[in-house]
């Protein structure tokens, strides 16, 4: 299957406002043709946003075209987390969020949707989430690992001091893993950001994430709030 077709036409269907066609692409063109859910997850629906996130970048389409078009991307992507087969939950917690100002939640939401159908135990906080409320949600929550995103390049600033808040607050024990279309402007994401880890997408996401968790006991996290 051509999945790259497929993702061409999946945008096409997301700028003319068409749900019924994004939908239609997906779940029969895809997934009633055997392609895993995942590979769709990344080579269609990220991609496609991707593009979108381009074309918007070049006022090749209006930020209400952007929207439209990310409002789609969400229905599809429920639909998929639906159809998608689940590994066995493991005893591992993630708090997932962007962090205050950051308001594109999408590739966040796939990256989070990937973690949970890998066994992790997901609190996603989805957009623009204020420091001190992360800080206080890993008080009660007692995460293995905290994930981070940034899509807009303004939103680094952000990024680096709710990083250094985390620091401050809970010292190495809680491992931090950063990740967006931002951070990957960067040469070295994880150390410019101080953090732990890097991923660029999904798929190296729930790598990255199994090394990070492996010696993590969260019980001993401390810090003060």
């Amino acid at each position: 299957m051509d999945l790259d077709d497929l993702c061409a036409r999946f945008v096409k269907a997301q700028l003319a406002g068409d749900r019924r066609e994004a939908l239609r692409l997906v779940l029969e063109e895809g997934v009633g043709r055997g392609a895993p859910t995942a590979e769709l997850s990344l080579r269609v629906l990220e991609a496609a946003q991707r593009e979108i996130g381009l074309l918007w970048q070049d006022n090749r389409i209006s930020v209400a075209d952007e929207h439209l078009a990310t409002a789609i991307a969400q229905v599809v992507l429920t639909h998929l987390y639906r159809l998608s087969p689940a590994s066995p939950l493991i005893s591992k917690r993630v708090v997932f969020g962007c962090v205050e100002g950051e308001h594109h939640d999408f590739p966040a939401r796939l990256a989070a949707d990937a973690l949970d159908l890998a066994g992790y135990d997901v609190r996603f906080l989805g957009a623009d989430v204020p420091t001190e409320s992360l800080v206080s949600m890993i008080h009660r929550e007692r995460p293995d690992l905290v994930a981070l995103s940034v899509t807009m390049s303004f939103n680094l600033r952000s990024l680096r001091m709710t990083v250094a808040r985390l620091r401050s607050a809970f010292g190495d024990a809680l491992p931090i893993l950063v990740g967006g279309a931002a951070c990957s402007t960067l040469a070295d994401p994880a150390g410019d950001l101080g953090a732990d880890a890097f991923a660029r997408d999904a798929r190296e996401l729930i790598e990255v994430a199994g090394r990070l968790v492996a010696h993590v006991r969260p019980q001993a996290l401390g810090g003060t709030p």
